[in-house]
């Protein structure tokens, strides 16, 4: 990843101004890591760590907040942007750190697929923000990769919640992703994927289109409806997508119990993020010429968590190696807030190196 240093300009997702007021060396330096998801957002405060191969263990979380969604493209602009401002500041209201104390700003949010979206947001940064405080703005992906690998950007990460995402970078920094487009296109693997194709096969079969399925009894329980008629009325009367993928345990109760149908969704789900891993590492080259080189996976999300018979992401695991005997799983280390509060504290570290400035 390209994060050149500008004055009073913008690449990449990143906001940059070299100067800094001799006074903020006086108080301890923190950062800001945010990971901004389509269920939640959370933000933490740390302190500036001058080390990329020395983090104290544990690490130092100063102050952490947690709010509701942060994706523009799911609350709409004006929510998203207060939610990012109201859960910062708690943060650092928590943290007992002054704002001035700020050097750098890493968001990881669900959201941002193209430099509109990492300018658009970093706009309403600036608002907030001292010209000296470093802005970087990325997908929620690149924040969930560092929090697997303590703030490095190489290998891949698969996210597996509400919606599904692999992104993924090269040793030389190039950068990849695949799916991450919501459910209107398609994000199969996700918990919103399953689910509504639970729900879908609930409705099939009570019409007599599809197979009998216990998904019907499971799920109505589970929302106190009595028959699959009112299923129409509950779906639209929020659509949100986290309400839906609220659903997915059923569908994996259901599944460990034996039914066919939601065997069949599960195992679609496993090809869809297996196909989602295969199409970054074959655009980075992760595995090699040979196909043998070892690179990390790093599993992120509540649908790729461990259940007792039916583990979606063992299966994936298992998939992937089939094609790639070097890819190896990895479990995130910290929460994905504190990848991206690791991001901010290397890109600063960076960007000491090449311009020779003290941080």
């Amino acid at each position: 990843m390209t994060t050149t240093t500008t004055t009073n300009n913008t690449q990449n997702g990143v906001e940059n101004d070299l100067h800094q007021g001799s006074s903020e060396c006086d108080e301890e330096a923190v950062v800001l890591g945010l990971d901004g998801g389509t269920t939640s957002t959370i933000c933490v405060c740390m302190p500036l760590s001058n080390s990329n191969h020395h983090l104290p263990h544990p690490l130092p979380v100063l102050g952490r907040a947690i709010a509701g969604c942060s994706n523009h493209n799911s609350v709409g602009e004006t929510l998203a942007r207060d939610t990012l401002e109201h859960v910062m500041m708690e943060a650092l209201s928590k943290s007992g750190a002054k704002q001035s104390a700020v050097r750098a700003v890493c968001l990881g949010v669900s959201g941002v697929n193209h430099p509109k979206d990492q300018e658009r947001i970093l706009n309403w940064l600036r608002d907030i923000f001292p010209r000296h405080v470093k802005l970087y703005v990325q997908n929620d992906a690149v924040a969930a990769l560092a929090s697997g690998s303590m703030g490095k950007l190489h290998g891949c990460v698969l996210i597996a919640g509400t919606g599904s995402i692999a992104y993924g970078f090269a040793e030389d920094g190039k950068e990849a992703r695949a799916a991450g487009g919501g459910p209107v296109l398609g994000d199969w693997g996700s918990g919103y994927g399953i689910a509504a194709k639970a729900l879908t096969a609930v409705v099939r079969a009570h019409d007599g289109r599809g197979p009998k399925t216990m998904l019907t009894d499971s799920i109505l329980k589970s929302l106190c409806l009595s028959s699959p008629d009112e299923l129409i009325g509950w779906t639209y009367a929020d659509p949100s997508w986290a309400r839906i993928a609220a659903l997915v345990p059923e569908v994996v109760s259901c599944a460990e119990a034996g039914d066919g149908v939601a065997n069949e969704i599960l195992n679609d789900a496993v090809e869809e993020l297996v196909l989602t891993v295969k199409a970054v590492v074959q655009r980075l080259g992760l595995s090699g010429e040979d196909g043998r080189g070892q690179f990390p996976v790093v599993l992120v999300g509540g649908v790729l968590v461990s259940n007792k018979n039916w583990d979606i992401g063992q299966k994936v695991v298992d998939c992937l190696m089939k094609t790639y005997p070097g890819a190896f799983p990895v479990q995130p280390k910290v929460e994905p807030a504190v990848g991206a509060a690791l991001l901010a504290c290397n890109f600063l570290m960076k960007e000491k190196e090449r311009n020779g400035v003290i941080i």
